[in-house]
Formats: structure tokens, sequence, C-alpha cells
């Protein structure tokens, strides 16, 4: 048989190293495709002008871009036939990504654990993107619930592996050069600043958009993202198609612009959830809690740890119910560092 009907759970085995297929080149088209998708502004992915006043040779291509084409490669590999993502960790961008450059994966498998019901379990990764001069330029774990293709295999051993809560402030990798002495606040949208913020703040970020069939299938296809749940409305007994969760990630992001347009760049991701199902005709939300602050040593440059959360409807800023679970209209949970003038 030559075709590839996709890993199940009992095809992986504790440290096994994956070498995902098909490396890509970015280029500026990746750029111009990803600014349509999503509303997103922020000025040293936009500009290379500006980007140049800020010490970096150009503008990169966005930070969540990058990840998508990263998690794109591993999709085949990982997660053709998942249930669900179910959450990140231990997530570090360490390079930027500029066009021409060439961006393959790797990924070593790190836990393994068979749920109750027999028919699935957990796979954990550890996920490396490279690029063309073999430096990884960007770090995480995610893990998925992937389907027991043989109900009758054995379980493994249960390992599931011990996890950061977050990534320490000693630990985020500023940009070599990045230097925001100079920084334009009027180009940039917005005059805040990192002492702006305080630990607590909450920032309701007003803007929604209704999630569009057309867009998210065009997201999927640009990122390569082939996990079945996504494209094939068949492959759910509701007949719909699930969202990926990466299109939601980069929306409420690019929502988040009002009011945090000063946060620039995306250097750490600290966790994250999809906590429920998003579909088309869904129309989202996001809001911010900011949960911390650090300096780091590059010239004018400050840290801001922040939870976006993305919603379909309910209160702003409402997360949990009293049982302590998800509300049902939160999408996304997702707790990261960001990179903001001081």
């Amino acid at each position: 048989m030559k075709t590839n009907p996709g890993r199940f759970f009992e095809d992986y085995r504790m440290g096994e190293v994956i070498a995902h297929a098909v490396p890509r080149t970015v280029s500026g088209g990746e750029r111009a495709l990803y600014h349509a998708l999503y509303p997103a502004r922020h000025a040293l992915h936009s500009s290379d002008e500006f980007a140049r006043a800020c010490g970096l040779p150009a503008a990169p291509i966005d930070d969540l871009a990058a990840f998508h084409v990263v998690f794109g490669k591993t999709v085949p590999d990982i997660s053709l036939n998942a249930v669900a993502n179910l959450g990140y960790a231990e997530g570090r961008w360490l390079k930027p990504v500029y066009p021409g450059d060439t961006l393959r994966a790797e990924s070593t498998v790190i836990g393994l654990k068979e749920n109750s019901n027999g028919k699935s379990g957990v796979v954990w990764v550890g996920t490396r993107g490279i690029n063309q001069h073999g430096e990884t330029v960007l770090e995480y774990v995610r893990w998925v619930m992937v389907r027991k293709g043989d109900t009758s295999s054995p379980a493994p051993d249960p390992v599931i592996p011990k996890l950061a809560a977050s990534v320490a402030p000693d630990g985020l990798v500023v940009p070599e050069g990045l230097d925001f002495s100079n920084y334009d606040f009027g180009l940039a949208g917005e005059p805040h600043r990192w002492g702006d913020y305080q630990v607590g703040e909450t920032i309701d970020h007003v803007d929604g958009v209704t999630i569009e069939e057309a867009e998210h299938m065009l997201a999927t296809r640009l990122w390569q993202n082939t996990a079945k749940v996504h494209f094939d409305a068949t492959f759910r007994e509701d007949g719909k198609r699930l969202i990926y969760g990466g299109h939601v990630i980069s929306m409420a992001r690019a929502l988040s612009f009002n009011g945090l347009a000063n946060a620039q760049m995306i250097v750490a991701l600290n966790g994250g959830a999809h906590a429920n199902p998003c579909f088309a005709g869904d129309t989202v939300k996001a809001w911010t809690e900011v949960l911390d602050k650090a300096e780091t040593s590059a010239p004018g440059v400050g840290a801001l740890r922040l939870r976006l959360v993305a919603a379909k409807g309910g209160e702003p800023f409402a997360l949990r119910g009293e049982d302590g679970k998800y509300l049902p209209e939160v999408l996304l949970d997702l707790d990261y560092w960001a990179l903001i003038p001081r």
C-alpha cells in the first residue's frame, strides 16, 4: 500500500525522533496571506523600515506565521488521526524568520498515556523548527489525543512528562540587535509602553470577527494542516469541520492589537488550551490579562506575560464556571510572553 493512513496511538514509541517531510521556503507572500486572513497590524512585522529602525535587518515573518508553518509540517505524523489538540507548553522563539528562509520540523515523543476507554491515547511531543542553516528558530511541546487504529493493541507504560508552568524571564531570547530606544509610537499605533501595564490588569479588545468557512479552509491549506477534522466534513458525527486551532490563535492575537499594539514580538508560549470547539459562523472576541512583567538586557525592551482569551459570546473576563471548568463559550486560553518598548 502506497498511501499513508497516518499514525495511530499504538504507533508511537517513547524517545522516537520524527523528521517531518517537505521543508518550506517562506516568502513575502506568506506575510501577505497572513495579513489578509487576520487583521494583523503589528508594525515590526508589517514594515521593513520600522524593523530596521528597531535594529533588525528587515521585518520578520509574523511569529505565529512561523509557528504555523512548523506546526503544519508535524500534522501528517502527529495529528492526522487526532481527536483534538490538547495543549502547549515550553514554547520559545529563538531566531526571527525572514522571507527566503527555509523551515523544516523535527519532533521527539516525550510522553504516552492510553485513555481509560481504550480507544485513544495522549501523545506528548517536543517539536523544533529548523532553518536552512541548521539553527533552531522555535521549539515547543504539545500534546494530542490520538485514535487507536487497533483497540486490542496493548497499552504502553504511561509516561507523563513534567513540564514547566511557564518560561522563566531569563529563558526569553531577544532577537540579536533589537533596540527599542528610538521606538516610534506614532507609527506603531498606540502610546502604551511597558510601564503603562500592571500585573492583574485586564483589557477588553472590543472588536469581534465572525469566522468564515472559506477563510478557515484557506488557512488550513496555507499551513498545510492535513488533520482530517479540519477539512473533511464526514469525519465528525455532526458533519461540521472543526476550525483549526491556529486560526483561532492568530485571530485572537490580531484582535489584541487594540490595546496591545506595542506588544510587537511573541518570544515564548507558556501554555495554551483549545477549551471548546470553534465552527464557522462563530463570532470571536478577545480579552487579555497581564500576568507578569520582566526586564530584558536589550536596550529599551521589556517583556509582558499575557493571558489571551478568545470566546464566542459571553461577558469579557469570564473564563471558568463555579465547577472550575472552562465556560462553554471560551475557545482559547493562551499564555505567552511578548516584547514591548519600555
